[in-house]
């Protein structure tokens, strides 16, 4: 008689254990993946980790309530060994955000004249220089996200909660492009 799981009473009333045999068969797709993963670990592939930036401290200089700026120091702070300097005069290079701007443009219209699409551009202008704005380590620059928002009247709220949402997420792109180009601007510091 089976009492629980894999337990079994023998004629002495004493319990045993009965072990389960399982067996493994390797199905012909996880060799495909077992062998991704041996060609991915062999081509020297690697987390991206912190950050190497050319300089020990660095100002940027936006206005106080841009929410780029506030993503951008906390993103150096915590992700290199760069620190965020409050005072120009105590940095050893200056970033100077000169423009952030969100644009939208209409992309398409239904039958009826009402929109459809939407296509959504963040752009950012920046600059590199020294903390006495003589070398311009990385002249005026831009970055320019864009994306295609589909958009219902029916579900105006919801829509606009997806085009915040698709900003921000362009915002945290932007960020993760400057510092990748922050860290290039060590060849041009040295040339």
């Amino acid at each position: 008689m089976k009492v629980g799981g894999g337990r079994r009473k023998d004629e002495t009333g004493r319990e045993r254990v009965r072990l389960l045999r399982f067996s493994f068969i390797l199905h012909p797709s996880s060799f495909i993946l077992l062998t991704a993963a041996l060609l991915l670990s062999g081509c020297g592939f690697q987390l991206r980790g912190a950050a190497s930036l050319p300089f020990d401290t660095v100002y940027i200089q936006a206005p106080p309530t841009s929410q780029f700026a506030i993503h951008l120091k906390r993103v150096i702070a915590s992700g290199s060994k760069t620190r965020v300097v409050e005072r120009a005069a105590d940095a050893q290079v200056l970033l100077h955000v000169q423009n952030e701007q969100r644009e939208k443009q209409v992309l398409s219209l239904s039958g009826g004249g009402r929109v459809r699409e939407y296509l959504l551009r963040y752009r950012i202008s920046y600059r590199l220089t020294d903390s006495k704005g003589a070398q311009e380590y990385v002249g005026a620059s831009e970055i320019v996200l864009q994306r295609d928002f589909s958009y219902n009247d029916a579900e105006a709220l919801a829509k606009e909660a997806e085009e915040a949402l698709l900003y921000r997420d362009m915002q945290n792109d932007a960020v993760q492009q400057l510092v990748r180009r922050l860290q290039a601007a060590k060849l041009a510091a040295k040339s």
